[in-house]
Order: structure tokens, then sequence, then C-alpha cells
């Protein structure tokens, strides 16, 4: 008897031993973000051309940007990350200097106008996201509040993204949904403002103070748009499957259905069967873009990245892309990140576009007076386009270097050079810095 006593108490001693290390056992789950990121992106844009749409697809493209940004992620939790994305863009611009290109000295398409107002200007951009990861890590939801303005527009954006992970994480699949309110504060060229609802016509002090020249008895065709709105509402599917430990693709699939004023109301047009008018050497408009009020568009797109080695990885992206307005486009590109040290990485690519024109398209003069919708817009005309672009990555897992109690843990500086087989050219720098938190 004694010894079934002892028998049972070590079997309940042992018992109760492996209940207790199961109750307090936890199952070990890696946080989303191990620590608060702090991204600084910055950049600097320049461009040229002489088909600049404000002045009807004749005259200077020149335009030059500079842009800052901030993006501080947030770890709320094991699973929920908060990002707040901050920035601001400031450019000056030859092109929309002549919205107004008689207010100081003779007026010229090809010459910056020194004193106009729209000839400098500041964007501005709040974005909040929130993100949440299932604690299999196989479930992810995020969702977006996003705020920009500029002198003559103001936009308020939602949006929210689920994506799926299965097949030992191998296979990913994602949906994502976006909604863009914005308003408008039409800004006229100066010229066609008199002939406006409130406006008093030739006899306006524009005309009595400068001398019209070529056809004197200027009348252009011109109203100013009852919208000031324009809603965009985007829909994304995504599919990303790793095909072999170094293969992976992926294939995206976009709609977009655009509605309201989609024309910009300061891009003039010039008539072919209208007589030019002219102050100084600068012809006067004979009206403005005129656009659909709606815009359907689809983008269908996939990449595959190859891991060639511990040296070499190449990356490897194409879409097509349609909308209702008649333009269509091929867009195919290639990277080729080289690991010359476990620091470096340099980053050669080469990205090549083309497209067809809009319908509504004409060059300087090609339009009618009798057409329903116009523009000299060369962004919506049939061009080609190639990229070549090259960068470097420092790369510091232990961010040995220190600001404050932020170690530096990468730099990304990349340069990019761009042209159309039509005048327009632009080249970027761009440098990105990430720190993170101690």
């Amino acid at each position: 008897m004694k010894k079934l006593i002892i028998l049972f108490c070590v079997f309940a001693f042992v018992k109760g031993y492996a209940q207790t290390g199961q109750d307090d056992t936890k199952v070990y789950k890696k946080r989303v973000l191990e620590t608060t990121e702090v991204d600084f992106l910055t950049s600097y844009y320049s461009q040229d051309g002489d088909n600049a749409a404000v002045t009807g697809g004749v005259g200077t493209e020149e335009l030059t940007d500079v842009t800052g940004t901030f993006v501080v992620s947030i770890p709320l939790n094991d699973d929920d990350v908060l990002t707040i994305d901050a920035g601001i863009s400031a450019y000056t611009s030859a092109s929309s200097s002549n919205i107004d290109p008689f207010d100081d000295g003779p007026a010229d398409p090809f010459q910056a106008s020194s004193g106009g107002a729209s000839s400098s200007d500041a964007w501005a951009n709040l974005t909040g996201s929130y993100s949440h990861s299932s604690d299999d890590r196989n479930d992810i939801w995020s969702a977006k509040l996003a705020i920009s303005s500029e002198y003559d527009y103001f936009s308020v954006g939602v949006g929210g993204t689920y994506s799926k992970l299965f097949n030992e994480k191998n296979t990913e699949v994602s949906v994502s949904g976006n909604v863009y309110l914005d308003t408008w504060n039409p800004i006229y060229p100066t010229e066609l403002r008199p002939f406006g609802a409130e406006g008093n016509g030739l006899s306006d002090r524009l005309f009595t103070q400068n001398t019209i020249t070529g056809n004197t008895d200027y009348n252009p065709r011109f109203s100013e748009f009852d919208s000031k709105g324009r809603n965009s509402y985007s829909l994304g599917f995504g599919f990303s499957q790793i095909l072999h430990k170094n293969l992976q693709g992926s294939l995206a699939l976009d709609f977009v259905q655009q509605d309201g004023l989609l024309s910009t109301p300061f891009q003039r047009v010039y008539f072919g069967d209208v007589a030019d008018s002219f102050i100084d050497d600068f012809q006067l408009a004979d009206a403005v873009e005129r656009l659909p009020d709606s815009r359907f568009k689809v983008a269908a797109g996939g990449r595959l990245n190859w891991y060639i080695n511990e040296v070499l990885t190449v990356r490897t992206f194409y879409r097509y892309y349609f909308d209702d307005w008649g333009i269509n486009s091929h867009t195919a590109s290639i990277e080729l990140p080289i690991k010359i040290t476990n620091k470096f990485t340099l980053y050669p690519s080469y990205r090549y576009y083309n497209q067809t024109a809009a319908d509504y398209f004409n060059p300087y003069e090609g339009a009618l007076s009798t057409d329903a919708f116009y523009t000299s817009d060369y962004d919506l005309s049939e061009y080609s386009a190639n990229q070549y672009g090259f960068g470097v990555s420092y790369t510091d897992i232990f961010t040995k270097a220190h600001i404050w109690n932020y170690g530096l843990k990468s730099i990304d500086l990349k340069f990019y050079q761009y042209d159309r087989d039509t005048t327009f050219s632009s080249s970027i720098i761009t440098a990105g810095f990430k720190f993170v938190l101690d």
C-alpha cells in the first residue's frame, strides 16, 4: 500500500508539473516591426522641352522641383504598425509662369514670365496608415488617410489593403482599394479671364494697355468649367508566388475610374481654323483644354525576380495599360542589383515606355473650333521614352553610425535620365536615409 501511495504521489506531481509547464508555455511571435524606423527621402528633379501644354503645345517646359519627405513607422505592439508620411515639394516652372505672361516685359512662350504668381509653388502631403498582422502573419490588412494641397487644388484620399499568405508563405494574394476626392481652384490663362462670366471682354485693361496684332478681332471660345471636383476610384488585385528558392514572380491588375473636372484649366489650345492673335510675341489662346468628364483605366503587369548568386540579382517588370481615351501603352524595365561588398550594392537599370495618342490630342493648331474635346498636352501624345538609371546602396545591419538615439541603417542614392523621342527630357537625383531607434 505504501508503494502505491508513493507511486500515486509521484504521478500526481509529474502530471501537475506538466500541466503547469503547459500553462506557462508561450508561443514565440516575432514582432512585425522591431523598433521605430525613420526614413528621410529627398530628390532634385529638372526637365526641359519645347512642347509646353500651358502655351498650347509650343514653348518652354523648363521646371525644377525639390522634395523632402519624412516617413516614420512606429510599432504599436507585436502586430500593429502606425506609419506617418509627411512631405513637401517646392518647384519653379517657366512653363506655368506663362499662365500670366503679360505681367512683366515682352511676352514670349519660350521665356519664363518673371513676375508670374504661378511660376513657383509648394505641394504638401500628409498620409497616415495603420496595418495589422495576424498571429501567424498570414493575414495582413491596412488602412490609410491622405491629405494633399497645392495652390490650385486640395485632395483627400482614403484606402485599404488586405493580403493573404498561404502555402507556407510561398503564395500571396492581395486586394486594395482607394478613393481620392479632389477640389480644383480653377486658374485660367490671363487673356481668357475677361471673357468669363464677370469679365468685360476687349474692354479689359489687358487689351486697352497692350496692342493686339494679327487678328485684332480677338474672340476666344471660352466658358468657365461648371464642375470643380474630381473623384478617383481604384481597385487593385495582386498575386505573388515563390517559384523556386531563387525565383519569385508576381502579377498585378488595376482598375481606375475618374469622374469630374479632368481638364487642366490653365492649358491653352490653338485652333487651326481661327486666325492668330498676339500681344508681343505671345499668341493669345483660342480656348483651354477640354476633355471628357470621365476616364476608365486598366493596367495589367508582372514582375520576375531572379536571384542568380550572392553578387547578382535580376529584377524585371512589364505592364500593359489602356484607357477609354484611346491610349495604349507598354512599359518594360530591368534592374540588376550587384552586391560588391557586404555593405555596398550597385543598381544599374533601364526602362522603356511607349504609348499611342489620346483621341483628343492635337499638336499646336491641330484642333478645330468645331471639335467637342481637344488638348495639346504632349503627355497625351504618341511617344516613346527611354530611362537610364544608376544607384548605390549602403547597408549597416549593426547601425554603428548614430544621430541622437537613432542608428543609421541604410543610405540609397540614385540617378535617372529620362528622354522622349520628342524634345522632352528630364533627370532626377534621389537620396534616402533609414534610421532605427536603438
